[in-house]
């Protein structure tokens, strides 16, 4: 899928990835995983996060004892590779989650991720986004330990407006919720990016976790849960509210 999306041939890719072409299609058509150098210089041809095209190499460079579902940690959110996020929701087929309070940053970052949701929608994806309500007082508290004052209801109500075209939209739900959020949770199949938070730090300079769905019971069915247990625990946003 990733190839044929590209617009590129076997013979470009290959030249890119540094390998003879009849090289590059055991990759494809006999599952074998490339060296890691190779691989890399192939996904930035494929503009692909390599972890969700061969993910046996980062499990090859996990440490003994990480678990099986993670893929990756990343010392800041800011930190986090673009391609990585554009993997997570470009390659997803059947769900879209996005648990937040604001993360106003993927609006500002994707400036057609509208259209990207809405297509994918079109698709028969189904796309959940989890909004911090401005008014609660989960929020109001999170904008006085962060020293931000209004800031981060102010944001509520900027990532809102980002939405906003969406409410309405077959395949789409825009919720608000006013819960404690103790991680940003961002979601595409089974690939799921977790940016933990922290007392008085914005969430922007706190850890992320990459990880894909490995084993049943494990740390991404674990936010999968917490993911719906908010949303069950939210509120649909209407066209007239988010006018307003």
């Amino acid at each position: 899928m990733a190839l044929i999306n590209s617009g590129k041939s076997v013979s470009d890719l290959a030249e890119a990835a540094g390998v003879d072409p009849k090289t590059f299609e055991r990759w494809i058509t006999k599952g074998r995983t490339p060296h890691r150098v190779n691989a890399v210089r192939a996904a930035q041809a494929l503009s692909e996060d390599v972890s969700y095209l061969w993910p046996d190499i980062e499990r090859g460079r996990r440490q003994p004892g990480s678990h099986p579902d993670l893929i990756g940690v990343y010392t800041t959110r800011a930190g986090a590779p673009l391609d990585a996020w554009r993997a997570l929701f470009e390659q997803a087929e059947t769900q879209i989650g996005i648990l937040v309070y604001a993360a106003v940053f993927l609006h500002e970052l994707w400036p057609d991720f509208n259209r990207l949701l809405r297509g994918k929608a079109a698709n028969g994806c189904r796309v959940t986004v989890l909004l911090g309500d401005p008014d609660s007082d989960a929020v109001a508290l999170r904008g006085r330990e962060e020293a931000y004052g209004h800031g981060i209801e102010a944001r509520c109500r900027q990532a809102l407006l980002h939405y906003a075209p969406l409410i309405g939209t077959e395949g789409v739900e825009i919720r608000q919720h006013g819960t404690t959020l103790y991680n940003s949770v961002y979601r595409g199949d089974d690939i799921m990016v977790v940016n933990a938070h922290r007392y008085g730090i914005n969430a922007y300079a706190t850890p992320v976790l990459h990880l894909r769905r490995a084993t049943e019971g494990g740390l991404f069915d674990g936010y999968a849960e917490s993911f719906e247990q908010v949303r069950r625990l939210s509120c649909p946003v209407s066209r007239l509210s988010a006018e307003e």
